[in-house]
């Protein structure tokens, strides 16, 4: 089972200006460890019933909606969905069981622009 109640709050960093997404994901991975883990306990529970494929964007409003359910607040889940593909690429390069599991186009990154 997964325990949303611990993804609470995310912290949205003060990002320097002319930070590149990349730049801005990581310093917002760094603050928010539990939305990796949420993610990951996701996809690998939807990969383990039998899933061949899935969509990040999916599993965040998951985690949105899983936060509005148990939160006593009325305060949104703050996920950028900017940082879906940068989830997806990270979830499948950290996770051997989730390698392939997102389809993704290539990045700006990878094409050689930023």
């Amino acid at each position: 089972m997964i325990d949303f109640k611990s993804i609470t709050q995310t912290v949205a960093p003060d990002y320097p200006s002319g930070l590149s997404l990349s730049e801005r994901f990581k310093m917002y991975h760094e603050r928010n460890p539990l939305v990796y883990i949420g993610l990951r306990r996701l996809a690998l529970q939807l990969k383990r019933r039998g899933r061949k494929h899935y969509g990040i964007k999916g599993l965040f409003e998951v985690l949105r909606w899983e936060h509005a359910r148990l939160s006593a607040d009325d305060e949104p889940l703050k996920l950028n969905n900017a940082f879906t593909a940068s989830y997806a690429r990270l979830l499948m390069q950290q996770e051997p069981e989730l390698q392939g599991f997102f389809r993704l186009r290539v990045s700006a990154s990878e094409r050689g622009q930023s």
